[in-house]
């Protein structure tokens, strides 16, 4: 026999052994639309986070650099983020339409210089960057590119002179002298 008690969510089954004993059987029961192949809302937070912002090869990159897999445990691709994206309504990549923040290495590329070299710039702060979240691509603002700061530093990186580092992070003294 099979019941299902609403109130408390659950599928009951009695089963009748044929020598007279009885074994009851309790299973909670899944709201309508939920099921165990579920991505978990981390992914889907971070794809939100990430769509129409990114390619989304590079938001199933930043996944998989996450760890993060697919509701069944599947590594993502980007037709895994397209369909969840498309199942959640959120936007797609317009590459025709202006960004206000562009990927290091697209910023290497106008500036005419390395992703390390871009890298080191956001590291020295000489380059404001943010990240959705660790791993994800930085975004840096397509203004900043111009700022006098950065073309200074530009500047340096393509003449190759190197400015002498005599402090470090909050002013702390370096150990040895430079030179």
């Amino acid at each position: 026999m099979a019941d299902v008690e609403e109130e408390s969510r659950e599928v009951v089954l009695l089963i009748h052994w044929a020598g007279g004993r009885h074994s009851e059987l309790r299973v909670k029961k899944r709201k309508a639309g939920q099921h165990r192949w579920c991505t978990s809302l981390e992914a889907v937070e971070i794809v939100g986070q990430m769509a129409g912002r990114f390619p989304d090869e590079l938001i199933a990159a930043t996944l998989n650099r996450l760890e993060l897999k697919t509701g069944v445990g599947n590594t993502w691709t980007k037709d895994r983020v397209y369909s969840l994206r498309h199942h959640h309504h959120l936007p797609g990549f317009d590459p025709n339409h202006p960004q206000r923040e562009v990927t290091m290495a697209e910023a290497a590329q106008r500036l005419q210089v390395s992703p390390a070299s871009v890298r080191r710039m956001v590291s020295e702060k000489i380059l404001p960057a943010r990240q959705v979240v660790p791993s994800a691509p930085w975004e840096i603002p397509v203004e900043a590119l111009d700022s006098a700061r950065v073309r200074e530093a530009v500047t340096r990186i393509k003449n190759r002179i190197r400015v002498p580092q005599t402090q470090t992070a909050e002013g702390q003294q370096t150990m040895f002298s430079v030179g």
